[in-house]
């Protein structure tokens, strides 16, 4: 597998700074083989957002704003231990920041333009009505002796 695989792309040429990452290896929870208490696979990474310089300052405050509620003094944290093998851990913990950074970046959608309903297609929908209406009244027994 060699050495991790490379930057992680957020969006377009913006990638997650290696610099910027600080990585926290501890005990996985969780099932496995004897083995699996004594090495530390559960990875914990923490981005400090409030502070970088990779991201432009847009994204930066369309970031804070939009992950205000995961954040601890700036500082977006991922874990990930569902692997084994901590490197497994590191790729999946570096890819779902990165993910979660190119969500929060992202640009806003373009506001709804309200369209009009076309004159033709509410009168004939009227009319179905009507007619509906009409098939069901002539349903009541009142006139049958």
């Amino acid at each position: 597998m060699g050495d991790m695989s490379g930057p992680y792309a957020i969006r377009g040429s913006v990638s997650l700074p290696e610099a910027e990452l600080m990585w926290r290896f501890s005990r996985s929870s969780g099932p496995g083989g004897q083995h699996v208490n004594t090495s530390d696979s559960q990875v914990e990474l923490r981005f400090d957002l409030a502070k970088t310089e990779s991201l432009p300052e847009v994204w930066k405050a369309r970031a804070l704003e939009r992950l205000a509620s995961r954040l601890v003094d700036g500082v977006v944290t991922v874990r990930s231990s569902e692997h084994r093998s901590q490197w497994r851990n590191r790729e999946t913990a570096a890819v779902r920041l990165a993910a979660l950074l190119a969500e929060a970046t992202a640009p806003p959608p373009k506001p709804r333009r309200p369209t009009r309903i076309p004159r033709g297609i509410n009168e004939r929908r009227l009319r179905e009505k009507k007619a509906r209406s009409d098939t069901k009244r002539g349903r009541t027994g009142r006139d049958w002796g």
